[in-house]
């Protein structure tokens, strides 16, 4: 079918073609074949740089799994460098009493009676550098902030917009997560230079309703549109295993592809189910999702969106080794550090440079872009004025 990779029976060989095929993968890995995958995934590059159907990514989730990671990772490798990752650290720069009821959410003030989280105010700026400075040091590219609001108020503003400054001047990539942002604050901080803004789907449209009610689906949407017009890159995903069907994330995929462009960055994050939260303690009633159902979304995600970081978030601190191998085998070029995500645990820094090693990963750069407003000085006059880059 068109768009997808063909996966055929190797051909018959007589035992002269088999010694010599062996004989010649004596001194390792045939490079040959790794060049011919990124050769096969470039002649495919075309047909698969198109927007699949929902149909075609029904077909993408009941492939065998080994021949649904080939696919994925020979796409990947078509767009990004093979074995290089991104690596973020996140930090919440705002705790708890949101006002979303997210059923998932250990943040939300509609829990917190069952949660037992304690509200945190915002951050010192000072608190916020040391820490990106800290995540610098470890060998992270990207610093995330994100904030238990429904929306910053104007009175927030000023301080995210310092932030991302800060960040930025330490050569850090910046990402932040605040909520809803109208078109006037998606400017304000793209002005300042932001990277990426995260605003999640979550899941399907359909099964929306079963996770939040204080916020529409076409509200995300519409907030994802604000940021994508500002000039910000959007970093949009979702959360699988809070008891949505295989069917719903088919829709979550066919939703990024109904964007006019598809997240440059795409967490794909499996549900840690909390205590006290009603999807949570669903969950941990009913069942978890199956590890491999998540590594299959996360190969459709890199298939259908094959120019996207897809990344692994929430979830991972419970994966073995060989599970995570198999998510970075996956199309997975991106992950956070740090022993902590917001509220929850995350994969140790030790255990993850351990990992990378082992599966010879290695970091990828930052390259944070300009911001779009930069002041001046007349050196002769002292005035000061603004001059807006071009993009």
């Amino acid at each position: 079918m068109a768009g997808l990779l063909n996966i055929s029976e190797p051909n018959a060989s007589s035992p002269t073609d088999t010694f010599n095929n062996q004989n010649n993968s004596h001194n390792g890995l045939n490079n040959d074949f790794l060049n011919n995958l990124t050769t096969d995934a470039t002649k495919a590059n075309q047909p698969i740089a198109r927007k699949h159907n929902r149909e075609e990514i029904a077909e993408l989730f009941d492939l065998p799994l080994m021949d649904l990671l080939l696919q994925a990772q020979t796409i990947h490798r078509a767009h990004f460098t093979a074995n290089e990752v991104q690596i973020s650290t996140l930090l919440s720069i705002k705790t708890g009493n949101c006002p979303e009821d997210c059923g998932y959410c250990s943040q939300s003030g509609h829990h917190r009676d069952t949660t037992k989280l304690q509200a945190e105010k915002r951050i010192e700026v000072d608190k916020v550098i040391a820490a990106a400075k800290r995540a610098k040091a470890s060998g992270s590219s990207r610093f995330c902030m994100g904030a238990a609001w429904k929306h910053p108020s104007a009175k927030d503003m000023p301080y995210v917009v310092e932030l991302i400054k800060e960040v930025k001047a330490l050569g850090l990539e910046t990402c932040m997560t605040l909520g809803m942002l109208d078109t006037n604050q998606a400017t304000q901080l793209a002005d300042a230079g932001l990277d990426y803004y995260n605003h999640n789907l979550d899941t399907s449209r359909s099964y929306y309703e079963q996770v939040v009610s204080t916020r529409s689906y076409d509200e995300r949407l519409d907030t994802i549109d604000n940021v994508r017009n500002s000039g910000i890159n959007v970093c949009s995903g979702n959360i699988v295993g809070m008891g949505e069907s295989r069917d719903d994330r088919i829709d979550w995929v066919h939703e990024l592809l109904k964007m006019p462009k598809a997240p440059e960055s795409i967490p794909v994050n499996l549900l840690v189910p909390i205590k006290g939260t009603p999807i949570g303690d669903k969950v941990l009633a009913e069942g978890q999702l199956s590890v491999i159902e998540w590594i299959r979304t996360i190969a459709v995600a890199r298939i259908c969106c094959p120019t996207s970081y897809v990344r692994l978030s929430a979830g991972r601190e419970s994966l073995s080794d060989s599970e995570q191998a198999l998510a970075f085998m996956a199309g997975a070029n991106s992950f956070f550090y740090g022993d902590k995500l917001l509220t929850t645990g995350n994969a140790s820094q030790s255990g993850d440079d351990r990992l990378m090693r082992e599966l010879g990963l290695t970091k990828q750069f930052a390259a944070p872009r300009a911001p779009k407003v930069l002041p001046v000085m007349d050196a002769m006059s002292g005035h000061q004025s603004q001059v807006v880059m071009a993009e």
